[in-house]
Order: C-alpha cells, then structure tokens, then sequence
C-alpha cells in the first residue's frame, strides 16, 4: 500500500517516524506501506528522502498509487476541500483534525460511503488515547448514557499547576507555553473550543446523531482564580475543565466547562498533559479512558492505527457513525444536574 501525509509539522513528522520505526506493522496491516508522497509547502533539505515532498496537492489526487492519505494538516481550509476530493476519488483518509471531523464529519463520511473509500479520525480526539473505536466496536453492546472528558492537556496542566504550585492563572499559561504545551495564541485551548469540539464528536459517535460543536455552551478556564483553587480545596474537591454528553429522552444535553470534582471522582486524578474520558453505558457501568492526550508520537499512532485497521480491513464497508442532527437541551436537565451531583460534579459557574 502507497500512502501519502498532507502536512509534515509536529504529527505529521511523528507519523512518518511511528512508521519507520515500526516493525512489525507491516505484520499488523496485512501487507507492507510505503510513503509516496508528502504534502507541504515548505522545504526540508535535510530530510533523509527529500525526493518525497511536493508542494502540490496535484500530485496525490492523480497518482492511481496512492490509495491512503493521512490529512494532518489542521484546520478547516484546505484540509476540506482536499479530503472532499479524495474521499470521491476513492481513495481513504485518516485524520487527526477534529476540527474538520466536529464542523464537516456527517458530509465527509457520507461520501467516503458513497466512493467506497473510508474516512478515519481516531486522533481526532484524545491523540494517543484509544476512545473512538472502543465506542463505536467494544462497547456496541452497550446503550451509551453519558460522557465526561479532561479532553484537553494544555488547560489541563495549567489547573494542575494552579492547584499543586499555587500559580495564578497567567503564571501557570506562561510555563504551559514555554514547555510546549500551549501555543503562542491560546484561545482555542482556555476558552474551551477544543474541548467543545472533541465532546461533539464523541456525543455523536455515542448517541448516532451528528451533534453540532456550534451549539454547545461553553466555557473556559480563564476566569479561574486562585481564590476559586483554594475554595475548591476546602471542599475536598479539584477543579477542571472537562466536556460533558448525555443522552436525555429523545434530546442530548452537552456542554463545555469548569466543574469541581470530588477528590475520590475518576477523573480527580488526572493530571499536567494527561486526559481522562469517562463513559457510561447501561451495562458495562462506567469505563475510564485515560492516557496522554497530546504530543507528535501519541497522536501519531494513532493516526498509524487507523491506517493499518484501513488496510487490514480494505474490503469492508465504511461504517455510518452518525446520522440526522441531535435535539440539543437548552438548560441542564434536573435529572443530569442530580447525577452530576451524585456523583462528585458540581459546575462552577451556571
């Protein structure tokens, strides 16, 4: 199989090393993998197979070889219009994008329906933490209630640091961004969107209807306080931005925001870079998901799964995960208050 990687920043470099380094990935896919091409627009003179870049997106769309791409350029534009074009070309495209995956997934995959091509974005939300398959495969069985998640590392480790160092909240960003962790504009992370987008795909993979990131109320961190640390503390609890999903009748409720947990909650414990997704199915109880939810190898390989899963499976369908648009709840329902309150989730600001 011949494969192509659109963007060669911080994942996409990861995806080209996970599979270099990968022995015995060929075993796994069912056959060997080649990386043909490699989409950027800048230049890499020092890169062990320059002969692999192009600048034109051209050269993927019209080499019959390439029959897999991996979309981790980011962003909405380009990366729709180019994954619009392959997916009807016939060819698959893993992603880690959930920004496109939460704004164009319903269309995206009704086409790679259509083209007998697959569209595949287990990165998409929890990087190197398998969520995504487990939901729509492992826990099948199982009539999905609610969905809570520490979706987002960088907001994570700034409460972590204002809860263990007593760092105010401009302190703990400043760290966050010299390691790394928060880039230079930070609102997507302290504001809650790339939390609010990554709970929406989760909701709509787990309650089978496209749930819109526009329309979920969120929140960020950037009005937590010091005082709001030490207040949560004197109740035994920790504070932390999580995304939350409920299915309530024939409506879903989500929403974006900080909550306090209480010390013994299965989140509490996740900490610095780490997520935690907690899931709740009507028979399996509660299941915990937690790994680190960012950085170029953990997400890379999870791109590299989603590859290898395509290709070992390259005669089966492509699943509809979703379909139609959920009823969202305007106001938390009181049932959903009661069982956030029962167990240990109290919002910080209504």
């Amino acid at each position: 199989m011949k494969i192509a990687i659109m963007g060669f920043g911080v994942v996409g470099s990861g995806v080209y090393e996970v599979m270099a380094d990968n022995k015995l990935l060929a075993a796994r896919a069912g056959e060997s993998i080649e990386v043909k091409r490699i989409l950027d627009l800048r230049d890499f003179p020092d890169f062990e197979k320059p002969e692999l870049f192009t600048k034109s997106f051209d050269d993927i769309i019209n080499d019959s070889e390439i029959g897999l791409v991996a979309e981790v350029m980011g962003g909405v534009n380009p990366a729709y219009e180019y994954t619009k074009q392959l997916l009807q070309a016939g060819k698959s495209v893993v992603t880690s994008n959930k920004e496109l995956v939460a704004t164009h997934g319903t269309e995206l995959l009704e086409i790679a329906m259509k083209h007998s091509s697959k569209y595949m974005f287990e990165a998409s939300v929890g990087g190197g933490i398998p969520i995504i398959r487990p939901i729509t495969n492992c826990l099948a069985a199982n009539e999905i209630t609610d969905i809570v998640g520490i979706l987002n590392g960088t907001t994570n480790y700034i409460l972590t640091r204002m809860i263990k160092d007593n760092q105010s909240f401009e302190e703990a960003l400043a760290g966050a961004q010299e390691r790394g962790y928060a880039e230079k504009d930070p609102s997507a992370d302290i504001e809650g969107k790339d939390t609010c987008r990554k709970i929406a795909i989760l909701a709509s993979l787990a309650f089978g209807e496209f749930v819109n990131s526009d329309e979920i109320p969120t929140e960020g961190i950037t009005k937590i306080t010091l005082n709001d640390v030490v207040y949560a503390e004197s109740q035994g609890k920790v504070i932390k931005l999580v995304g939350m999903a409920s299915k309530v009748g024939d409506k879903v409720f989500s929403k974006v925001c900080p909550v306090m947990l209480d010390k013994n909650h299965s989140l509490a414990g996740v900490e610095d870079v780490f997520n935690g997704v907690l899931v709740s199915g009507d028979s399996v109880g509660d299941v915990l998901f937690c790994g680190r939810g960012a950085g170029m190898l953990p997400t890379a390989s999870a791109v590299v799964a989603d590859i290898a899963d395509i290709i070992r499976n390259k005669n089966s369908q492509q699943q509809q995960l979703w379909s139609g648009n959920a009823k969202l709840a305007c106001e938390i329902p009181s049932d959903v208050v009661k069982k956030m309150s029962d167990n240990g989730i109290t919002v910080l600001y209504n």
